[in-house]
Order: structure tokens, then C-alpha cells, then sequence
């Protein structure tokens, strides 16, 4: 369940709210009593990562790519054989 942001437009409380997706917003201010409940817009508390998502999302360290390990020479009929490779 998420949680919402409020702050009352007449005294100025702000607090934190557990609620489902699907709740109505809370109106009235449990200091005052009045309903001048207003929903803040806050940051996400989460973060997408692991795989399924762009290498460049939250990428710690310095930018340039590390050299990938060298291949083992190949093997078979490609390498310098009948095929023309080599």
C-alpha cells in the first residue's frame, strides 16, 4: 500500500497516510478537525533495478564501459581451414 503526503490548508499539519490505491483521500485535518485536507505530490519510494531494465538506469561509477574479456580462439572449420576464415 502506498503512502500519501496531506497537509491542511488551515493549520498547516502535514502527516502521513497508509492507504490502498482505491481509498477516497482523507479530508479532514486530525489536528483542527476541518476539512481543508490537501494531497502533496512527493517523490516515488521506489527504484526499478536488476535485469529487464536499461544498463544506463542508476549506473554507479564512472561512465566509460569496462573491456569485455577476449574471445578463445576459435576452433572448426573456420579457423584459416578449407572455409576461408582466418
Amino acid at each position: 500500500m502506498p503512502i500519501y503526503e496531506y497537509q491542511c490548508a488551515a493549520c498547516e499539519h502535514e502527516f502521513d497516510a497508509l492507504q490502498k490505491m482505491s481509498d477516497d483521500a482523507l479530508t479532514d485535518c486530525p489536528e483542527c478537525n476541518k476539512p481543508e485536507l490537501k494531497k502533496l505530490i512527493s517523490a516515488a519510494g521506489f527504484r526499478l533495478k536488476g535485469s529487464g531494465w536499461y544498463e544506463t538506469d542508476f549506473k554507479k561509477g564512472s561512465t566509460s564501459k569496462e573491456a569485455a574479456p577476449a574471445a578463445p580462439a576459435a576452433s572448426g572449420c573456420c579457423s584459416g581451414g578449407a572455409c576461408g576464415g582466418g
